[in-house]
């Protein structure tokens, strides 16, 4: 229902490994951009027939991701493609096998409301190519397939004809057993129903197998097999919704006569898997020494306060017998902060290039409270590099930050003082600020409680719920206006009629000129539609990304509707979208976080060529708006680093008529509001002067 924002929009590229991110340890992250794994559905096979295993893994509905063995069999080396695997419309679950045995893989995937669809490989072993030949998949009897959508299918070869069977297990804790016949006539599998109790096996939930009189539970589960003792025929691994580990029920018959028997609930033996529960097995040989080894994501069930969301793809090496050791638990490794990821730049120790600031729904270690992480630039303004620093609210009593949900930061020199201060949105509606009181070169933070802030006429302010900040001067007065975001999709203004130097924030209106964005709104400033005005960008819970186009006036605050923004690849849900210049190419990257605690990076692509290019040197720009003007006008500028500014208007005859600007600024955008209600009509000449460097402009006053 929404359209699509006009060619205005700037070019961009998404772009995994942009930049390096470095955790507090030391240690780069495999694929920092990648936006976060929240429920990752790993699975492993060659697609491409180059003798090592590739890595496929599904994290949200729509798509696969894929991920290129770039390495070999006994030393893999991953490499992100996609986010949707040839386009395959998947829904909450796929599985790849080779279905109809003409040796590639096809896959079968869950459609919406449960039912599984078909997608034959029309390709190669070399290069694959799917369609969709079976919307819903029907057995051999005629009756439709189902899968709940709860519950992950495997396929796996239990009679030894070659041809992979299909097993699907219930909410109940049942397996149910389809026998793969050969292809129709029509190059559809037959799927045989044998029995919904296969082996008798009844999975309960619990830490260990339950009586019914102990009150025994059943959920949601994943199973695959795997012939993990190397005896030639498969094993069952299952993992629970009410199983912070995993079942390992071992084949003990043959091809001709499977049996199997529960061994254990808590796998490995010698080491047990113990997250929040609901895990995802997967059995690869990933270092070639020809015994599986042990994979498992987690898609989290009923043991909250296990390990973090963060750390929620398992590998264990295979040594000997069934015995495992834990390598990591992160698999492909990325900035993470668990989830709802909300990003901030500042240059926080004017060092001329952007710091990053991102804020989480909740620290899982902590459990009273989110978690705000400061992520240093350690490289240049060119190159950055960033490197995992501290939790901004580490250092205050946690009797003050207790019960703080859900930040969304928001930076701006909020006292005139050249140094960034932060505002915090907050799960309950309200805000905290931190107060810099210290230098534009070393920040130091003062919290201020709840209730307290005194950039607020009304301290004790609640917007409803999820609170999220985004400063602006919207009415050109040379001070922050604060749009803020809400649970509920729309907008409250927040007017300042203070000064620069001491804010009042006062509640124009709860409905910003009727916008809507549907859910979870996160706004955002930046010029998209290239008109000189910054337009309003919403981030929302699961419509995307949406551009307001800015038509206001100094007396009145508006936006209209424009479309929705577009990138290429994954939105997620909770967009929570930014705009900086982390390259220092002069225009503004694009960045994004969302409910996978992670954070997407799109790189600007647009190319300015002569005729476009601005009469700027490259550290700083200038421009006025409106431009001509009757009575007052705004100069803006960039700096991309911190400097000595000096902002100086001069008339036609060369007489210096102002000095709107002279001081020690941080990097960003400023700007500033010249009045000239008291000078005559005619042209004026305005001068920014940034370290020796001087860039120029004219403007017209009109009566």
């Amino acid at each position: 229902m929404l359209s699509t924002l006009a060619a205005t929009a700037q070019p961009y590229t998404r772009q995994i490994d942009a930049f390096p991110i470095f955790d507090d340890e030391g240690a780069a992250y495999t694929h920092p951009w990648l936006g976060g794994l929240n429920v990752p559905r790993p699975q492993m096979l060659d697609i491409d027939a180059d003798g090592d295993l590739d890595l496929f893994v599904q994290e949200r509905p729509g798509g696969v991701m894929f991920f290129e063995n770039t390495g070999s069999a006994a030393a893999h080396r991953f490499v992100w493609r996609t986010d949707a695997f040839d386009s395959l419309a998947v829904n909450e679950w796929a599985r790849f096998a080779d279905v109809d045995g003409d040796g590639d893989f096809d896959v079968l995937a869950e459609e919406p409301f449960s039912f599984i669809r078909y997608f034959r490989n029309d390709g190669t072993p070399e290069a694959a190519s799917f369609s969709l030949v079976a919307d819903t998949l029907k057995d051999a009897a005629g009756v439709p397939l189902f899968s709940d959508r709860q519950n992950l299918p495997a396929l796996a070869d239990i009679d030894c004809d070659s041809l992979p069977d299909l097993f699907i297990a219930d909410l109940n804790g049942f397996l149910a057993y389809y026998a793969n016949l050969g292809i129709d006539n029509n190059g559809i599998p037959q799927f045989q129903f044998i029995t919904d109790r296969y082996e008798d096996l009844e999975i309960v939930g619990g830490i260990g197998k339950r009586t019914q009189a102990e009150g025994a539970r059943h959920g949601a589960n994943a199973i695959t097999f795997a012939d993990i003792d190397g005896d030639d025929d498969v094993d069952l691994f299952w993992g629970d919704f009410f199983s912070p580990s995993l079942y390992f029920i071992e084949n003990t018959g043959s091809c001709e006569a499977p049996a199997l028997e529960l061994v254990t609930d808590l796998f490995p033996i010698n080491a047990p898997i113990e997250t929040r529960g609901y895990n995802v097995p997967l059995l690869a040989d990933i270092d070639d020494d020809g015994d599986a080894d042990l994979f498992a994501g987690v898609l989290g069930g009923a043991f909250a306060g296990g390990p973090n969301a963060a750390d929620n793809l398992y590998f264990y090496r295979h040594d000997d017998d069934l015995n495992f050791s834990l390598q990591t638990r992160q698999f492909i490794s990325s900035l993470d902060v668990d989830e709802d990821s909300m990003p901030a730049f500042a240059d926080l120790d004017a060092d001329g290039d952007l710091d990053m600031v991102v804020g989480n729904r909740i620290g899982p270690s902590l459990g009273q409270r989110a978690q705000l992480f400061l992520f240093e630039n350690e490289g240049t303004p060119e190159a950055p590099v960033f490197r995992l620093a501290a939790d901004l609210l580490d250092p205050f009593d946690p009797a003050r930050t207790n019960r703080i949900f859900n930040l969304a930061p928001a930076f701006a020199d909020l006292d005139a003082d050249g140094d960034a201060d932060l505002l915090l949105g907050r799960f309950d509606g309200s805000f905290v600020l931190l107060e810099n009181t210290g230098t534009p070169q070393q920040p130091a933070f003062d919290l201020i409680d709840p209730g307290t802030a005194p950039i607020f006429a009304d301290p004790a302010i609640d917007i409803g719920q999820n609170s999220t900040p985004a400063f602006v001067d919207i009415d050109n007065d040379s001070d922050f206006d604060l749009i803020v975001g809400e649970a509920s999709g729309t907008f409250n203004f927040f007017r300042n009629t203070g000064t620069p130097q001491q804010p009042r924030l006062e509640l124009e209106t709860e409905n910003l000129g009727g916008l809507d964005a549907g859910a979870r709104s996160a706004p955002t400033f930046h010029d998209v539609t290239g008109d000189g005005l910054p337009d309003l960008v919403a981030g929302t819970g699961q419509d995307g990304v949406l551009v307001y186009r800015n038509t206001s006036t100094m007396q009145a605050v508006s936006f209209v509707f424009e479309g929705s923004f577009v990138i290429p690849g994954t939105v997620p849900r909770l967009a929570a979208p930014a705009f900086a210049d982390l390259d220092a190419d002069g225009d503004a990257d694009f960045l994004m976080g969302g409910i996978g605690g992670g954070l997407f990076f799109y790189r600007n692509d647009a190319v300015i060529t002569s005729t476009e290019a601005p009469p700027a040197p490259p550290r700083f720009s200038l421009s006025n708006y409106p431009n001509p003007f009757r009575s007052t006008t705004t100069l803006r500028f960039h700096l991309l680093q911190a400097a000595h500014a000096r902002l100086a208007v001069y008339d036609l005859l060369g007489r210096l008529v102002a000095v709107p600007v002279d001081e020690y600024l941080s990097s960003g955008d400023h700007h500033a509001l010249f009045n000239a209600h008291a000078l005559p009509a005619g042209v004026y000449f305005y001068s920014l002067t940034v370290g020796g460097t001087a860039v120029s402009g004219a403007m017209l006053r009109v009566k």
